[in-house]
């Protein structure tokens, strides 16, 4: 009894002592800006307050400690030169280094309770409080009145605060997300006129459109890839119905087999119906997207809230944490630095974000599409791909009208991994001084088919880089998988480091696919460009490529190029051979059992040079070395041949192939 006593008296001075730091401190002005452009320079008129007991959703963030501290590890952690690159952080490891403290955490939470607000949840980096309360208990604690003003471009109205928020604390907020509903989240999706003609003609779906596994094999190929192990995160502002996925499965003749976890982050409904209002149409393309490419993942997750802090932060404190992240949506801030931490979070985590990078045009017609200019994710470009059949590999790709890229119009500064490619892309309108995008691209054109109970289910209608940002984390879970099955510890974290280096090598027409035609506003040129980046991945090349800079103790193969194209051969006559190479990217000895041919393709004994030696069956690659075999084509019968050559060896997995195909003539 004397024990209980005593805890209760410690608590209760404890609590005391909060509330009397809470009511000495002077009010604190925040670290970001929150105060529209619009309301401060009179553009949009006010209408009126609201109502005083209306209900609303909000978030405080807590600032960074040691800030600078982070960006220097950051620097480190992706320096290959670095003995620290890639000993990437736990949640806890980054809540201790850099995360607020537990005191001021505490005393936030303590401020949060005696202005009358309910807790609807905390996080486990002390990076954020969500919350709800009344608009009058919002204008006393934060010293603002929340105003209803005219919509100075869209016929709305929206609701924001007069001025700038102050909290009675003793120390700085960094921002509270929820104030004002100027911008409106958009998904990355447009629909094209019911008039207009479709393009589709490879796609093994309805009327040729195409299906997630088509992108897969456009991007991948016929690898043994998956994404088995790995975890995927989605953001949405709006639920899902499940029955939707479903459906779209069902009409194509697949099976969908992974995991699916609708997670609301703040108390927001995880389920939207058509039937209530609700339009899932991106939603649904973000799981088709993700899942076809990588249909063996371990789990998906979607990430469902209110307010843009609260949905990437448990994102970042996930357990266990996503290593590939997507986020279709759009929408523009009030302060273009609001979710730098959480961003720099996710790097120094190991996690990678791909955003959607708009389809309104070029960045600089289409105005600003936010957070795809940050320089903590991966900006995701669209195009307008052709493959070689229904089902089958990538035959060309040019850049897509609509898809966003340019120079930042929020005046990101340009990050470092940058700097040399826009030195070199200078006379296609690249800033050296701003962050420039889209980094990389895929498919965004009206060719997709997509199930909703909006529209039902139909092809060829809707368009977006809300497709190909998905498209991406399921190529990095792929990635991802394959890194860690060579005995890495960690994942490949952030890839824009990476890309831009693999860009400005010797490889990079092996790693990806150049996108040279077509426009945005920008002109798609050799390299990077503002229109399609660095181009789509390339078969396995890109994953050989991102884990060329990380391998694991054991062996890992490589193969360039991963497609061979013979070209056109009279029926019964044999090509002139063409070489694969096959280089051990790993650290230890590569054992080949066999290598085999199918389809009208066969293998050529290959005499070695001064240079390479051939691979055979039953030989082995020493760490870092190369070895090469070649291949002829001899069509038997007109039309597009395909085949691949297959290599089993001690590497993971233990089966790789690179894809063939030719023509054959009479």
């Amino acid at each position: 009894m004397i024990r209980k006593l005593s805890v209760f008296l410690f608590t209760l001075v404890a609590m005391v002592a909060s509330v009397s730091i809470i009511s000495q401190a002077q009010s604190q002005t925040l670290l970001t800006r929150h105060v529209r452009e619009a309301v401060v320079d009179g553009e949009a008129k006010l209408v009126g307050r609201l109502p005083a007991t209306q209900t609303m959703h909000f978030d405080a963030v807590l600032a960074l400690r040691h800030q600078p501290d982070l960006e220097d590890f950051l620097q480190e952690v992706y320096d290959p030169s670095s003995s620290s690159y890639r000993h990437f952080v736990t949640v806890e490891e980054f809540t201790t280094r850099f995360g607020p403290s537990q005191g001021d955490y505490d005393t936030l939470m303590a401020f949060a309770k005696a202005s009358g607000f309910t807790v609807v949840g905390g996080s486990r980096n002390r990076m954020d409080v969500i919350l709800t309360g009344s608009v009058a208990s919002i204008e006393k604690a934060f010293h603002v009145t929340m105003c209803v003003y005219q919509h100075p471009t869209e016929n709305r109205t929206f609701y924001a605060p007069d001025r700038e928020p102050s909290v009675d604390l003793p120390f700085q907020l960094w921002h509270i997300s929820g104030l004002d509903n100027y911008s409106i989240p958009r998904p990355n999706l447009v629909h094209r006129s019911v008039k207009a003609k479709s393009n589709a003609t490879t796609g093994s779906g309805p009327d040729q459109s195409f299906l997630g596994s088509d992108m897969r094999a456009a991007y991948y190929g016929t690898g043994a890839l998956t994404g088995a192990g790995q975890s995927l995160g989605l953001l949405e502002y709006a639920g899902t119905d499940l029955a939707d996925l479903e459906t779209y499965y069902t009409n194509v003749g697949q099976t969908e087999t992974v995991p699916i976890t609708l997670q609301s982050v703040d108390g927001f409904p995880v389920t939207c119906y058509a039937s209530e209002g609700c339009d899932d149409t991106e939603q649904t393309i973000d799981m088709t997207q993700a899942l076809g490419m990588a249909p063996g993942l371990a789990s998906l997750v979607m990430y469902v809230g209110y307010n843009d802090s609260a949905i990437f932060n448990a994102m970042a404190t996930a357990n266990p944490l996503n290593a590939q992240l997507s986020c279709s949506w759009y929408w523009s801030p009030a302060d273009p630095k609001t979710l730098d931490p959480i961003f720099m979070e996710f790097a120094a985590q190991g996690q990678n974000l791909f955003d959607a990078a708009g389809d309104a045009f070029s960045w600089q017609i289409g105005g600003s599409i936010w957070p795809a200019d940050n320089a903590y994710l991966v900006s995701v470009g669209g195009t307008d791909l052709e493959t070689q059949s229904a089902g089958g590999p990538w035959a060309s790709e040019t850049a897509w009208l609509n898809g966003g890229g340019g120079f930042s119009p929020n005046n990101i500064p340009i990050p470092s991994w940058q700097l040399v490619t826009a030195d070199q892309c200078i006379d296609v309108a690249c800033s050296t001084t701003l962050r420039n995008g889209p980094d990389v691209s895929a498919n965004a054109n009206f060719t997709f088919y997509v199930c909703a109970d909006q529209d039902g289910c139909n092809a060829n209608y809707y368009g977006g880089t809300s497709f190909a940002a998905p498209m991406w984390a399921g190529y990095l879970a792929l990635a991802n998988q394959q890194l860690l099955a060579n005995g890495s510890a960690t994942t490949l974290g952030f890839i824009n480091p990476i890309l831009y280096a693999i860009g400005l090598g010797s490889n990079y027409d092996t790693d990806f696919h150049d996108i040279t035609v077509g426009s945005n506003g920008y002109s798609a040129t050799e390299g990077y460009d503002l229109a399609t980046g660095w181009g789509s991945p390339n078969g396995s090349g890109l994953i050989t490529g991102l884990l060329g800079t990380v391998v694991g103790s054991g062996p890992a193969a490589g193969y360039s190029p991963v497609l061979l194209n013979f070209g056109t051969r009279g029926v019964g006559k044999t090509s002139a051979p063409k070489k694969v190479i096959l280089t051990n990217v790993g650290k230890s000895t590569l054992n080949i059992s066999t290598i085999t041919t199918s389809g009208d393709f066969a293998l050529k004994a290959f005499t070695a040079t001064k240079k390479l030696t051939p691979c055979v069956n039953g030989g082995t690659v020493a760490a870092g070395a190369t070895c090469a075999i070649e291949v002829t084509f001899t069509p038997t019968q007109p039309g597009t041949r395909t085949g691949d050559v297959t290599f089993t060896d001690n590497a993971s997995p233990t089966t790789q192939q690179v894809a063939l195909t030719g023509f054959g003539r009479y």
